[in-house]
């Protein structure tokens, strides 16, 4: 007779009914006997507290009650939360670490780095549309008088508006609105461009592709947060009286913060990640550095061909 089972077969008050399958207590150890219970969705019997095929766990009758649905709920807030937190709280303090994490197989204690990029994708749309920033946008009088490709960009966009019959007045509105849709929606593109760099910077690691695919993913994640950061500050600014968006200085010192904010993070994260040290680190943190000011002017003038020759 099994410990925990009456004579009946009936379980006896050590024994608990979890999930399908009784576990008989004996003092301090637990003995599992799994019940037989048909996969709703396999449509087969099943041993085992999860269906093998598919995943599926066994449907108790609290799931189809009220209280079972605000256990769902409170359960997929609490867990979605903690490990949001977490992984935001990892990102900003522990650069690298949830790559390292993730690439040893941690699923659990954090978000994966696709999910975590758009979040805070996401997030940064929401606050530069409240804020009215423009990072990434670049309006086409930028373009056109302010930009290293300005004078390329005078003969596309008169081009341009001789085969659409228009004029600047006109288009520009028209264009910048498109843009700032784009220029937000399409970062990632960005992101996976940069992974690129790392793999060359670090060739004789031999690291797989996907190593340095986390990496950047991770690393414009911590650049979006910063961004959401900055384009917070000017509006702030002028509360205060002072000039917002339109003060240049505050637009230098933000710039200068932005950079020095990811050079130290590029630092620390590829020492933990790349496992790179001494002076041969802060080289190829600074060529890391310079590229992503690169990709970022690449990305507005990619954004104005797109945006050009997209409408």
């Amino acid at each position: 007779m099994t410990q925990g089972v009456g004579s009946q077969g009936a379980p006896s008050k050590y024994a608990v009914v979890v999930r399908g399958y009784t576990v008989a207590q004996q003092g301090k150890t637990n003995v599992t006997r799994i019940e037989q219970w048909a996969c709703p969705t396999c449509k087969t019997l099943v041993s085992t507290p999860f269906c093998p095929a598919c995943g599926e766990h066994p449907l108790h009758a609290r799931a189809l009650t009220l209280r079972g649905l605000f256990d769902q709920i409170f359960e997929a807030f609490t867990k979605v939360d903690s490990r949001l937190i977490r992984s935001f709280r990892y990102l900003v303090s522990r650069p690298g670490v949830l790559t390292v994490a993730y690439l040893k197989g941690q699923r659990k204690p954090y978000i994966g780095p696709v999910p975590l990029f758009l979040v805070v994708n996401v997030l940064f749309f929401a606050t530069e549309s409240l804020t009215g920033g423009t990072v990434f946008t670049t309006p086409l009088d930028s373009h056109l008088h302010s930009q290293p490709w300005s004078g390329f960009a005078q003969q596309l966009v008169a081009q341009r508006l001789e085969a659409m019959q228009t004029t600047v007045a006109m288009y520009a509105p028209v264009f910048d609105q498109a843009v700032a849709l784009k220029a937000r929606s399409l970062i990632i593109f960005m992101a996976l461009s940069f992974a690129l760099v790392p793999a060359i910077v670090f060739l004789r690691s031999r690291l797989p592709l996907i190593v340095h695919a986390v990496f950047s993913l991770h690393f414009y994640a911590f650049l979006l947060l910063l961004l959401c950061l900055a384009t917070a500050i000017p509006p702030v600014n002028s509360l205060f009286g002072g000039a917002g968006h339109a003060s240049e200085r505050l637009d230098h010192v933000l710039a200068i913060t932005l950079v020095a904010a990811w050079t130290m993070y590029l630092y620390f994260a590829t020492g933990t990640v790349y496992g790179a040290r001494g002076a041969i680190r802060i080289l190829k943190t600074a060529v890391l550095t310079v590229t992503v000011v690169a990709i970022v002017l690449g990305y507005r003038f990619v954004l104005l061909l797109i945006t050009l020759y997209g409408m």
